[in-house]
């Protein structure tokens, strides 16, 4: 095949894997949810009662029958079914990527090791067809990420629907991300560096991130001391992961975390004490030996994003269920946490599934439930925005028939902003289809 004709071809085949749902418009009258169980999630479920929203926000919730409401209300009787606050995915690459084989679908880097600058949101493909898939199954908002190189960029959130990735953005600059250096030298039959190598790497990364920080630090002081000051767009970017001076010569806390990829126990103490030297407020997003570093996560209130209960365990010779049973090990720790998926961006529908399974191995129900909603959206820094349905928050929520960690539980509706989503995608497009066929196959002449 010519080089034009698989440009083409590239392109026809792409054009047919963009999401042709129509976007939601804002909300435009006031609704009312009634007759349903509430679950706010934070405090006690609302055994009988109604939600009202208004111009995307909530502004009332109670027990029994709705209050006087406006004219022009659209009132929904959900009899017998509950709602909750749309899912939150802690950690994911939704919108960035379509198809991971296919390189021209996937935007998730810049070129560089040190690109503090890159936004993930700038990156966002609105007509993704795995963002309907997703939210279908509750997921409305998430924390999405840049990978590669020491200092990756910035996470951004976002919400599941709008007609551009500025429509989508709910937080552009939610913290800045970094990949620690793996600690421990590598014997494995694909390693080509000796062990003095690699430990060279891990001091010359370690030294390059120690650099970025005290420049980045630097910067921020000298803009605080003369605004004038040119404008130098990487340590711009890393401001809001530093304190500030207070009027009263205090220092305050920073403003944005800073997200730090790290699994083993070296990765993480060494993480915890640079976030020490260099007053930082970390996350630490992995966290497969996080409960062996509990004393000092608790100590410093750092969370964990957890990434994932589906995996296989860590070493040869962990338990089989480890990675099912570490939420549960980190809330009998007292630390915060929330479940990501770590599988293909593809399968990010099954978000909370992974919660599920935390809870089928020790955790309790209502804990998972906060751990893709309420903790997510805490941790990303927008807990005043999303995560649990309370007055003046946004109106981003499902109405289901269950819970949403069931599997068999259905979304009869989701709002994002007050705005009534599309729950078709192309899964049920597909359904329907081949539904077809064989309802014409039964009304063939034999």
């Amino acid at each position: 095949m010519s080089i034009i004709a698989a440009a083409a071809s590239l392109l026809i085949s792409a054009s047919h894997g963009q999401d042709l749902t129509i976007k939601a418009p804002p909300q435009r009258a006031p609704i009312a949810i009634i007759n349903a169980a509430i679950h706010p999630v934070g405090r006690d479920e609302i055994g009988h009662g109604y939600i009202v929203f208004d111009k995307g926000v909530i502004t009332d919730i109670g027990q029994g029958e709705a209050p006087s409401l406006p004219d022009g209300t659209e009132v929904i009787d959900a009899q017998g079914l509950r709602v909750y606050p749309g899912l939150f995915s802690p950690w994911t690459q939704l919108g960035l990527t379509e198809i991971q084989s296919v390189l021209p679908s996937t935007d998730l880097s810049e070129n560089g090791r040190v690109t503090p600058e890159a936004r993930a949101v700038t990156a966002v493909n609105p007509d993704s067809t795995l963002i309907p898939v997703t939210r279908s199954n509750g997921v409305l908002s998430a924390l999405i990420f840049p990978s590669g190189g020491l200092v990756s960029g910035q996470a951004s959130v976002i919400r599941l629907e709008g007609w551009t990735n500025t429509e989508m953005t709910v937080e552009p600059s939610a913290g800045v991300v970094v990949s620690w250096p793996n600690m421990r030298t590598v014997r494995a039959w694909w390693m080509d560096q000796s062990d003095e190598d690699q430990q060279r790497t891990i001091r010359r990364d370690i030294d390059l991130l120690d650099q970025v920080f005290e420049t980045a630090r630097a910067y921020a002081l000298a803009k605080e001391a003369e605004p004038a000051t040119p404008t130098d767009l990487r340590w711009e970017a890393m401001r809001p992961v530093f304190g500030t001076r207070t009027v009263t010569g205090e220092t305050s806390p920073p403003s944005r975390p800073v997200y730090v990829r790290a699994n083993d126990t070296e990765q993480i103490t060494a993480a915890v004490a640079f976030g020490e030297k260099h007053a930082l407020r970390l996350v630490i997003v992995g966290g497969r030996d996080a409960d062996q570093c509990r004393a000092i996560l608790k100590e410093r209130d750092i969370p964990v994003i957890v990434m994932g209960t589906h995996v296989l365990p860590k070493r040869d010779d962990s338990a089989y269920d480890e990675p099912f049973t570490l939420p549960a090990r980190l809330h009998a720790a007292g630390l915060r946490f929330s479940i990501a998926h770590t599988d293909d961006t593809a399968h990010e529908r099954n978000l909370p599934y992974n919660a599920a399974t935390a809870v089928a191995y020790g955790l309790d129900h209502d804990t998972a439930l906060r751990s893709i909603t309420q903790w997510s959206a805490e941790i990303a820094g927008v807990g005043d925005r999303l995560g649990t349905l309370d007055v003046g928050k946004h109106a981003t929520l499902i109405i289901t028939n269950g819970s949403p960690l069931e599997i068999t539980t259905r979304i009869s509706a989701a709002y994002i902003d007050g705005r009534r989503i599309d729950l078709t995608n192309k899964h049920t497009h597909l359904a329907e289809k081949y539904r077809e066929r064989y309802r014409q196959q039964d009304t063939e002449a034999p």
